[in-house]
């Protein structure tokens, strides 16, 4: 206990011997006296923080970590500064003699030579704690270094707003041109902040980094009222918070009470470290990291100030809702649409409706459909789209489709006749085979059927399926037409006329027209031929000379 008590009073003593005497030389951090003292006050907070650890301990442990201490910062100045320490303390508790003694013998703390220990020091963990995070409480892990620039440190006009609090508040730029060095190096450890503090561990001139507190004000009730009244006074601010970016109308509230934004003397920075100025290198290292802080997110300001991420946007939510309520409460009901009764009951005559537009000469041609492997048949689609185009012009300029009433084959046939080109070809078969496979019949079933609807349309394809009894006087006119034109007797058959041969047939369609017809001689295979007509000798000149009839 009494080597608890000798440590206690040499950490006391290298406190005491590290601060300036007034009217010291402001360039003392760069002399050498300044320095060794600087370095016997580490060697002191290496001390403190063994007597903190527990009496028992602070002969030995307290005596190993000061010789470590000494083994990382060579010069000599140290060394005589050490002399002295020793020589103030006295006894065998004192820091010279700990120092020879750790020298000489295996560290009791760390178990191997202090000396090769301090000739490979390890790099610290990084001292934040994420996993006790929350809204109040938000860690930031370590930032990269950045290069040196000569603008600006911060992106953004708050995050410069803050350099400019620190700068202007400062008693030394030369402390904060090396604390910029610091943050721009990435000596600045995570940086944890709450409700009025930024706290982080920045990496100095020894092995074992400093704690580095800087304090802000953090905003009352009062002062929160008026800032969320603010925010919410324009649908834009929660806009911009939402989107990390910090209005200049929010911001400027110093007026009404509200400083959101810090100026000059409002950091209060707290080191670990000897040095007395305002702020030191460190402090102002982790200012400048803070600054990088605020411009990725300008809710760390609003935490600094008193009130988490997720506390604001809740409050801002509910006080836009009741804003919102009591502008609708203001305006009143409105008034519901609507006529009144006796008005509306009153006889009135309709104007009369404008005149249709003009319908157009002919249907459009639609686009083309590109190709591609898999797709539908690039010129099946263009016939449907133009026969679609075709039959809405019908419909536009006659007041009907004049294929709505088809059957489903009677409009298979219709489509596949409107393919042009004749003979049966690749795409032609494709064709054929799907609109025969929807009507439920063959391929050759239609084809008969496409030519009998290219020869007459929809009755032609009905003299093509369907024979009838026609009554008398036309179809029995024909008979004797025929033997006038030096031809034989056609055999009758309902409305069919048949060559004796059995090669050449005309068919009385339902309106009076005759359709010819050809097969092989004994086949019964008749295909529609030539052109309908009104009197049969002319519906059979279309198909060969009459020495073939």
């Amino acid at each position: 206990m009494a080597g608890g008590s000798v440590a206690e009073g040499s950490a006391v003593e290298g406190r005491g011997a590290a601060r300036p005497e007034p009217g010291a030389s402001s360039g003392a951090d760069h002399t050498v006296g300044a320095l060794g003292a600087d370095r016997s006050v580490v060697t002191a907070g290496a001390d403190r923080s063994d007597v903190t650890a527990g009496a028992d301990h602070a002969a030995g442990a307290a005596g190993a970590d000061r010789a470590v201490g000494d083994s990382r910062v060579p010069g000599g100045a140290f060394a005589s500064s050490q002399d002295g320490y020793a020589a103030r303390s006295g006894g065998a508790g004192s820091e010279g003699e700990w120092a020879r003694r750790s020298q000489r013998q295996p560290s009791p703390v760390r178990g191997r030579d202090v000396s090769a220990s301090a000739a490979q020091p390890r790099a610290p963990r990084s001292m934040a704690a994420p996993d006790r995070d929350g809204d109040l409480r938000r860690t930031f892990a370590a930032l990269p270094p950045r290069e040196a620039a000569d603008e600006g440190f911060a992106g953004t006009w708050w995050g410069n707003a803050w350099v400019t609090a620190l700068e202007e508040g400062a008693l030394d730029a030369a402390r904060l041109e090396r604390g910029r060095g610091y943050a721009e190096r990435g000596h600045v450890d995570a940086i944890t902040v709450t409700p009025g503090l930024v706290l982080a561990y920045v990496q100095g001139s020894r092995a074992r980094p400093y704690r580095v507190q800087v304090r802000l004000r953090t905003l009352g009730d009062a002062d929160w009222d008026r800032f969320l009244d603010a925010a919410v006074e324009r649908p834009g601010h929660i806009a911009a918070l939402l989107d990390k970016e910090l209005p200049h109308s929010l911001a400027d509230l110093a007026d009404h009470g509200v400083p959101l934004l810090p100026g000059p003397g409002d950091l209060t920075p707290q080191c670990s470290c000897p040095d007395s100025g305002h702020p030191c290198k460190h402090a102002a290292a982790l200012c400048y990291q803070t600054a990088r802080l605020l411009d990725a997110d300008p809710f760390v300001l609003l935490l600094l100030r008193g009130r988490g991420e997720r506390a604001l946007l809740d409050a801002l939510s509910r006080r836009n809702a009741t804003r919102a309520a009591r502008a609708a409460q203001d305006r009143g009901p409105a008034p519901l649409p609507g006529v009144r009764a006796g008005e509306a009951l009153t006889p009135r005559a309709l104007p009369p409706l404008p005149p249709p537009l003009p319908a157009p000469p002919h249907p459009e041609q639609p686009p083309a459909y590109p190709a591609a492997p898999g797709g539908p048949d690039p010129f099946a689609l263009d016939q449907l789209a133009t026969d679609a185009a075709a039959r809405a012009h019908a419909l536009l300029t006659t007041g009907r489709d004049p294929v709505g009433g088809l059957t489903l084959w009677q409009d298979a046939v219709r489509l596949a006749a409107a393919r042009p080109g004749s003979g049966l070809t690749a795409g032609t078969r494709a064709l054929y085979a799907s609109l025969a496979s929807a009507a439920g019949r063959d391929t050759a079933e239609l084809a008969r059927a496409v030519a009998a609807w290219r020869q007459g349309g929809p009755e032609g394809l009905d003299v093509l399926e369907e024979p009838w009894d026609p009554p008398a006087g036309r179809f029995d006119r024909a008979r004797p037409l025929l033997l006038a034109a030096d031809l034989p007797a056609f055999r009758p058959w309902r409305n069919r006329l048949t060559h004796p041969r059995g090669h050449v047939q005309l068919r009385l369609g339902r309106v009076g027209l005759w359709y010819a017809y050809e097969s092989e001689p004994g086949r019964e295979d008749w295909w529609p031929r030539g052109t309908p007509d009104l009197d049969p000798v002319g519906a059979l000149t279309g198909i060969g000379t009459r020495v073939d009839l």
